[in-house]
């Protein structure tokens, strides 16, 4: 490390030349390399430590421009080597600035005092009135934030885990800011109590008050024109530009909030985005997505959610104010002018349209269409997953990760069929049957939690349940014997064993980490013996849940094979594996099938209404080929094609595999 020495005399002397003061020349250390040549118009106060400006940063389009101090007043700061500071209209206080940082054009940058730079600040998600508040810190998930928020009734939990954020809020406190390697901060106005990570951008920001902006090399954060936050934390790699409003909130990784977004007392976990509408005490889970100008997200727990345009919900109960919440499980989506009164429940993978003020509960039917119908709530079980779209959305989610940082705070679970949806769909398959022998088999009309079915739906949904269920089970049970060679029944079951007891039970999703239950209460009773103590320590077992999905996975998907099959694993015969491996490619086969005749809708007559505007029948085929493509050669058509054949051959290989052992 490089020794500070005083300035000498001569070195004073420039300084002055070039338009410098100071109350106490005294107070300013250099290091031994030091050139005053490149400090000019700056004024020093307190207590002042400088690098050394020999090098030139290069912006964007090329210009170069020297290191050193211009036009700036400097107060209590730590300047390390290379950094360029011009045009400061106020001053800037209490700071380090780390190398190669280049500050232009700003109207202040200042630490008021002691602070933890957002660290700790309460936000309150879900129940504008109360009683759901988190603590936000630079290290939350996703995970650690569903806990604080939904698990109230263990208070010692609760009140273990806000002791853990406001001791690491302290540890991290400063009355000293700190902006770090490689940032541009350029034409911003006020930065008070913020703390900056390496190569943030931060251009034409109008605000940024008691925050982090935890910015690093492998993914730099931009916050642009007009931005105004006050007590938030931004994740690595988030933009935060276009006049958007933050308060009261975090911003996980990889998020993007954008053309005059306002977000209020909420969170927003890794991948989502915020364009134009508005946010207010909600959670959002990782890939909650609303673009919409007239859309509105409200005291809701959403994650992989796309809102259509004009998706509004109402937290109101009158004279007692906004106390109410809602839920919409994973994978969602809200149409064009859909409504929610809350309270109320969306099972997993649903589609909400219309307007709906029942406060109906379809957690336990996933996968399916809410519907207003005459002014009354309509859920069609089951039927989302022959739907394109959703096979779409569950492939498009891995590939728009946006996260590069090395440590990922959210572990995410893509699989559309779990544990975890599975085991609802059980229920509904329990939830129908119970219906038709409740209602009979023949009734036109059935009601379920302030919702009506329709016969025909009914039983459909049992089909489309079934389907799904056979068609995870088996993927279970083939990746189980994949790429293994067996000389007996016994070495397959012996294949079978389970590697852990751990997954038996209900399964939860806690905002994208797909867990047994049992695992999560497990990690609560540690919070509160102390076992787990710190942030860090919160986060790996996160991380540890969530690398043993698949050995958890297997062991619940067993008991249900032996459930099915009717006989424990150990006497599982080579004809009941290959009678469940059929059974997989069945309904493997039939769900693509159904999946190719959703996607076949698109290209139909209806579909290709506006296109060859001015010609006869003739011109609207050419166009709309032209444009859309031919059915049979679009990518998803093909694609499903070919995971029929694929899907179909893997099945046989096992059963050729095995079926000599019989």
């Amino acid at each position: 490390m490089e020794n500070y020495r005083s300035l000498s005399a001569k070195e004073i002397e420039t300084l002055i030349s070039q338009s410098c003061t100071c109350d106490d020349w005294s107070r300013i250390s250099v290091k031994e390399r030091f050139s005053p040549c490149n400090i000019q118009h700056v004024h020093f106060s307190g207590d002042i430590k400088l690098g050394v400006f020999d090098k030139e940063i290069t912006l964007e389009g090329g210009i170069k421009k020297h290191t050193g101090i211009h036009h700036a007043t400097i107060f209590n700061c730590n300047i390390h080597d290379n950094v360029f500071i011009g045009k400061i209209n106020r001053y800037i206080a209490n700071y380090e600035i780390d190398e190669n940082t280049y500050i232009e054009n700003t109207e202040l940058i200042t630490t008021t005092g002691n602070t933890s730079f957002g660290n700790g600040t309460e936000v309150a998600i879900l129940n504008e009135g109360g009683g759901r508040e988190i603590l936000i810190t630079d290290k939350l998930s996703s995970h650690l934030a569903y806990i604080m928020a939904l698990y109230r009734h263990r208070e010692k939990t609760i009140s273990a885990l806000q002791n853990i954020i406001r001791q690491y809020s302290k540890d991290i406190s400063s009355n000293v800011g700190y902006i770090g390697k490689n940032v541009r901060i350029i034409s911003v106005g006020k930065i008070k109590d913020t703390k900056i990570g390496d190569y943030a951008y931060i251009e034409g920001a109008s605000s940024l008050i008691n925050g982090s902006i935890n910015s690093n090399e492998s993914d730099p954060i931009l916050v642009g024109q007009s931005v105004i936050a006050k007590n938030f934390i931004f994740s690595s790699g988030s933009q935060i530009t276009d006049a958007s409003l933050v308060e009261n909130s975090f911003i996980g990784q990889g998020v993007q909030i954008s053309k005059h977004f306002s977000i209020y007392d909420s969170v927003y976990f890794c991948n989502s985005q915020g364009f134009h509408g508005e946010a207010c005490a909600i959670f959002g889970g990782p890939f909650t997505v609303t673009h919409h100008k007239s859309s509105l997200l409200i005291a809701g727990m959403f994650s992989f959610l796309n809102a259509g345009s004009g998706s509004n919900q109402s937290n109101h109960m009158y004279k007692l104010g906004p106390i109410h919440q809602g839920v919409v499980e994973r994978g969602s989506k809200t149409t064009s002018d859909s409504y929610i009164l809350w309270p109320a429940k969306v099972g997993a993978f649903s589609l909400v349209m219309g307007r709906h003020y029942q406060h109906s509960d379809t957690s336990n039917l996933p996968f399916s269409y809410l519907i207003e119908m005459d002014n009354s709530s309509y859920i069609v079980p089951g039927v989302n997953l022959r739907s394109v779209g959703t096979i779409r959305d569950a492939q498009k989610w891995p590939k728009r990760d946006r996260r590069k940082d090395s440590e990922k705070l959210d572990q995410i679970n893509f699989n559309l069929l779990s544990p975890y949806t599975i085991q609802k769909m059980y229920a509904g398959i329990d939830i129908l049957k119970t219906l038709q022998k409740l209602s009979g088999e023949t009734s036109e009309t059935y009601s379920y939690q302030s919702t009506f079915m329709k016969n025909q739906a009914l039983r459909k949904g049992l089909i489309y349940y079934q389907m799904a269920i056979d068609k995870f089970l088996g993927n279970s049970l083939i990746k189980r014997l994949e790429g293994t060679s067996f000389k007996s029944i016994n070495e397959i079951r012996e294949r079978l064993k389970p590697d852990t007891s751990i997954g038996s039970g209900s399964w939860v999703d806690i905002s994208g980490l797909i867990a047994p239950k049992s695992e999560i209460s497990q990690f609560m009773n540690d919070i509160e013996s102390g076992s787990i103590n710190n942030i860090n320590s919160i986060n790996e077992r996160f991380k540890d849940i969530h690398s043993h999905y698949y050995s958890y996975e297997w062991t619940w998907a067993l008991e249900k094979l032996e459930k099915s099959i009717n006989k424990p694993y150990t006497e599982f015969s080579i004809q009941d594996i290959i009678k469940c491996v059929e059974s997989w490619t069945k309904s493997v086969t039939d769900l693509d099938k159904l999946l190719y005749e959703d996607a076949k809708k698109e290209f139909d007559l209806i579909s290709k209404t506006g296109f060859g505007a001015d010609g006869d029948e003739e011109v609207k085929q050419k166009d709309f080929a032209n444009v859309r493509g031919v059915f049979e050669e679009n990518p998803f058509v093909m694609e499903v094609q070919n995971h029929i054949k694929i899907k179909t051959e893997l099945g046989q290989e096992l059963i050729n595999r095995i079926l000599p052992l019989a």
